[in-house]
């Protein structure tokens, strides 16, 4: 049976665990928790924009996230 998303059923990472992550164009559009994390521990889902200036912050957790160089 497979698990439910965003659950510790998963292989995810820890939610809001960092306060600093580097994303690539790939992972536009960003939110917060991003794909890939729990969702059990976390606040709500917030769309962040990243793409004007390259940097941006969370407005619940304050993480900051970065755009990295190149498309991988």
């Amino acid at each position: 049976m497979a698990g439910k998303a965003g659950t510790v059923d998963q292989n995810l990472i820890p939610a809001n665990a960092q306060n600093k992550y580097g994303v690539r164009p790939r992972d536009l559009p960003l939110s917060c928790p991003m794909p890939g994390m729990y969702l059990w521990n976390s606040h709500p889902k917030v769309y962040i924009p990243i793409e004007a200036t390259g940097q941006a912050k969370c407005p619940y957790c304050g993480a900051e996230y970065r755009m990295l160089e190149g498309s991988e």
